[in-house]
């Protein structure tokens, strides 16, 4: 067993006695593992003889065992990235919100993720992962949202190679409520953390730090004196501005309602109170500060003297977190006479803190894939031209939409009179002020000379004002790109797509499909480490897929752009365009000759499971593609295609059922020839049967060839 830091016992054994209420699925691995088990098919978790922590880590040459090795191994066939230990919890059935804090440590290389697994469901989803290595115990923390389904937490740790490395776990706190609640009565004190300024801090006051607070009675939460909180004092400020920050930890899931706590100003006020949320990419928005609400709640007209005596202010405020996020406790001093600021029981509850305050908006309401109409989108009048929805049947000449490869899209500028200047407006539904939002759309074009006109993004505002927030930029390519668009509203508006066709010798055909609308940032929602389960679009590595290297003539190869053979495979991927997708390059093949792409091993589901990707089958020598499930050596076919299919990127739907733990495989075999190329991506996994069945013709619109 690696020897991990003996101050992490000393430090941490005061965290157990002073833990006020703990729920199932709670443990300090003092004396056994409370319910907790290694997965068989993994390696082992190991509970140290003292008690005290767990830990996986990784197994040197001289002390490696047989079992794990050989466990290790059948890991790497499966598709896993070196070796890993599960550690599932007891079956937990807790219907309210609850918070869970993992303290752990990464020693030398390595990673360690949790994940929620529910029962009946073949796939975990991410709730939190680190790959930073520590010297001493960390905490993090992780909301566990209401639900009535009954789930495990699945706790993987996975040690790098290097020798020394281990990952170890201290203790498992599942207390009810949200994680950014919080009383300071416990040592880990939730997660918060003073972000460290050389003359400015928060601490921890109260117990035995009474002479910090001689103007306080009493600790709100106990109301005596040897309650906690949290203090931050401008004795020690030197420069004109000095700044304490306190973070809460950060939020794993979306999050709206009403976020409450207490403070207390000692003195007359020479600070700046004031509460922030920070998001991953370090973007401030003010939620609250005290100069604000000295003048929004002065009706009795208080003066400064009766603020002394007040011993705590009540604070509510609403937080609306479509991404994670920290609240930021912000004091600014201007002097070592600014006084005294000390904040406690922080508190949030789902239910907003006015019932004036506006819902959560939901954005899918602009979503659109035009298979069934326009959505919420309509035609505007005032424009020369308009948007018409047409259906392309794919094949060897004929892109066809972006949603499935056979279905609809929208098309502007397909046909040119003797007048010019046409200008196509496309209207959305009504969008809320003061929000932020994240847009992606799919387009392509076709023809332009110049394309600085070819497709904008405008917010048209009650009474007809417009900003552009975003114009097409990207050269003309006849393949479908996906953009991004991150905009924020100041009032209510609409959003208005545009494309203008300005004369005979300038204009093109646009092609307009898949619009969807979030809330919050896109970068950020691109900067997400944890991705959806069961999802893979390979722009950032082949998730978890490996390869078959026994009997495989070839490589399934992760590229963008176009293949090296032409007139064969794809020219982009299908997802944005211009990222990456896996293929099988035909050229070193012989005729007959296979590669086989597996997945990273999936649990069993006792209810059907469903399965979606994209493949790309275009040359006058393509062989198959099929798709197999793999168990205890065997393998089952599920769906196959032969032969060309389309220069088009076409989905595939697949619904199948195993209740043991499987693989799937993607097969290609070459043709006839080198123009044999077979292209994947966008592969997701689904619980449930397939609400949706494969399209292999166009169907709803008039078959049309007019995007090409």
């Amino acid at each position: 067993m690696t020897m991990l830091t003996l101050f992490l016992f000393t430090v941490l054994a005061p965290t157990v006695s002073s833990q006020s209420q703990l729920l199932p699925g709670s443990c300090d691995f003092e004396s056994n593992t409370c319910g907790y088990k290694p997965d068989t098919h993994f390696m082992s978790w190991t509970l140290n003889k003292d008690g005290r922590y767990v830990a996986v880590e990784a197994a040197s040459e001289d002390s490696w065992e047989e079992e794990d090795g050989a466990k290790a191994d059948l890991a790497a066939q499966r598709g896993e990235a070196g070796p890993r230990g599960l550690l599932l919890s007891p079956v937990l059935d807790q219907e309210e919100w609850s918070c869970l804090r993992l303290v752990y440590q990464i020693s030398g290389a390595g990673g360690l993720e949790v994940q929620l697994r529910s029962e009946g469901k073949g796939f975990d989803r991410p709730l939190w992962s680190s790959q930073t290595p520590s010297d001493s115990w960390a905490i993090s923390s992780m909301d566990l949202p209401n639900t009535t389904e009954h789930y495990r937490i699945a706790i993987e740790g996975r040690p790098g190679e290097t020798p020394g490395s281990s990952v170890a776990i201290f203790e498992i706190h599942i207390s009810p409520g949200y994680c950014l609640e919080c009383n300071f009565e416990e040592t880990h004190l939730c997660g918060y953390r003073n972000q460290w300024n050389t003359n400015v801090n928060w601490y921890i006051g109260g117990g035995l730090a009474q002479s910090t607070q001689n103007d306080i009675r009493n600790d709100h939460t106990y109301n005596n004196k040897t309650g906690h909180f949290m203090y931050v004092d401008s004795i020690y400020a030197k420069t004109f501005t000095e700044v304490a920050k306190l973070l809460s930890p950060m939020t794993t899931v979306p999050m709206s309602g009403c976020l409450s706590f207490l403070y207390h100003r000692g003195d007359r006020p020479g600070n700046l109170f004031s509460v922030y949320t920070r998001d991953q990419l370090g973007q401030y928005q003010e939620l609250w500060n005290a100069t604000d609400t000295a003048m929004a709640t002065s009706e009795d007209q208080r003066d400064w003297a009766d603020w002394e005596l007040a011993e705590w202010i009540p604070v509510q405020v609403d937080l609306k977190a479509p991404n994670p996020v920290q609240v930021v406790f912000e004091v600014a001093f201007n002097s070592p006479r600014g006084g005294r600021v000390i904040v406690d029981d922080i508190a949030f509850s789902a239910e907003f803190c006015s019932a004036d305050t506006e819902p959560t908006f939901d954005p899918s309401v602009a979503n659109c894939d035009f298979e069934s109409g326009f959505c919420r989108y309509t035609q505007d009048d005032t424009g020369r031209s308009s948007w018409r929805r047409v259906s392309v049947k794919p094949n060897m000449f004929r892109n066809g939409d972006h949603t499935t490869g056979a279905g609809s899209f929208l098309l502007a500028h397909s046909r040119l009179g003797l007048l010019m200047g046409y200008v196509s407006r496309l209207l959305g539904p009504l969008l809320p002020g003061n929000m932020k939002y994240c847009l992606r759309i799919h387009y392509s074009l076709r023809g332009f000379n110049q394309t600085d006109q070819a497709l904008a993004v405008y917010l048209q505002q009650q009474g007809g004002v417009q900003e552009k927030v975003w114009t097409q930029g990207e050269r003309s390519k006849g393949i479908w790109i996906a953009n991004d668009i991150t905009f924020q509203t100041s009032q209510p508006s609409k959003l208005l797509l545009v494309s203008v066709c300005r004369s005979f010798w300038d204009c093109g055909s646009v092609a307009l499909d898949d619009i969807t609308l979030s809330l919050g940032d896109c970068e950020l929602k691109a900067g997400l480490s944890l991705s959806v389960p069961g999802h893979c679009d390979f722009e950032a590595g082949m998730c978890g897929y490996t390869q078959d290297k026994r009997g495989d003539a070839g490589d399934w190869v992760r590229r963008r752009g176009s293949t090296p053979t032409s007139y064969t495979g794809p020219r982009a991927d299908h997802t944005t365009g211009l990222g990456y997708y896996v293929h099988m390059e035909a050229s070193p093949m012989l005729p007959g000759q296979g590669v086989r792409l597996r997945s990273r091993a999936l649990r069993g589901s006792r209810s059907p499971q469903c399965l979606h990707f994209f493949y790309h089958m275009y040359g006058s020598g393509v062989g198959s593609l099929r798709v197999l499930l793999a168990r205890d050596g065997e393998d089952a076919l599920l769906w196959q295609r032969q032969g060309e299919q389309s220069v088009a990127w076409l989905r595939a739907t697949v619904e199948y059922h195993s209740d043991f733990q499987h693989q799937i495989v993607f097969e290609a075999t070459r043709g006839s020839s080198v123009r044999s190329d077979v292209g994947i991506d966008d592969v997701a996994f689904e619980n449930g049967p397939c609400q949706d069945k494969e399209i292999h013709a166009a169907s709803g619109a008039s078959p049309s060839n007019e995007i090409e």
